[in-house]
């Protein structure tokens, strides 16, 4: 005998409904994921910049020690 129609439609929402679930579940997993990418790229991207301030400031200590030593050619002075 077929089944009722009812309740084969029945059938196929619960099987939507627990494929909707667990594709929310995933996507959660998904999203918490980014937002550590996120944290750690702001971090990363801190201390690039904090290497680029240290540089800058090695740069000119470089560019005074070179000038009081004479070692820079009147060209660059």
């Amino acid at each position: 005998m077929a089944e009722d129609p009812q309740s084969l439609v029945l059938e196929m929402l619960r099987r939507i409904e627990g494929r909707l679930t667990r594709m929310e579940e995933r996507l959660e997993h998904i999203e918490f994921d980014l937002h550590e990418i996120k944290v750690r790229m702001t971090a990363q991207e801190e201390r690039l910049s904090s290497l680029d301030r240290r540089m800058d400031r090695l740069e000119e200590r470089v560019a005074r020690i070179e000038k009081r030593l004479d070692l820079v050619g009147p060209e660059l002075r």
